[in-house]
């Protein structure tokens, strides 16, 4: 079963490498790719839950497998949940947001998602506050643009809750 959860992490860590090529067609890159990321953790979660707790060469594959997966497994779900947002009806407001006003923000979640792994594998669950202090502080000035606000609180959320769920699959094969 360690085995199954260790393939299963490092499928989400390369499917939206894999389905983001430039010769894929745009549904495969929109929705393909969420899909088998969250149905490769599913899978590795399930198998991490039902084995031993990892020693040697499986636990530092572990943690690699696990702030790779974060990292690159988080971008296609944060966009996905782009364009989720897109299709709800605004409050009185019959305008859909742009590709969005911050810029950067791919590279920038995509250490982000380290980031917060990394802490969470090392037992230190308060370095997702620092990261999120940092990004918030960084981003502060950009933040009045119109639909910045919620283009930064949906992708900070979507990426942040990505991490964490990646990294609960690494401590139950830790543990």
């Amino acid at each position: 079963m360690t085995t199954l959860a260790l393939i299963a992490l490092g499928v989400a860590a390369v499917a939206p490498l894999a389905l983001a090529a430039p010769r894929s067609p745009r549904w495969m890159s929109q929705w393909a790719a969420p899909i088998v990321v969250a149905l490769a953790l599913a899978v590795a979660e399930l198998a991490a839950s039902a084995t031993t707790p990892v020693t040697g060469f499986a636990l530092a594959a572990t943690l690699v497998l696990c702030v790779a997966a974060a990292a690159t497994g988080g971008a296609p779900l944060v966009l996905a949940a782009f364009r989720i947002a897109r299709r709800q009806p605004d409050a009185g407001s019959d305008q859909r947001p742009d590709a969005g006003p911050l810029r950067g923000g791919r590279i920038i979640g995509l250490l982000e998602r380290a980031a917060v792994a990394a802490s969470i594998l090392a037992g230190w669950p308060e370095g997702i506050a620092v990261v999120l202090a940092v990004k918030g502080l960084a981003r502060y000035p950009e933040l009045r643009e119109p639909h910045a606000s919620e283009q930064f609180i949906i992708g900070t959320f979507a990426s942040v809750l990505w991490a964490i769920a990646v990294c609960g699959t690494g401590r139950a094969l830790i543990t």
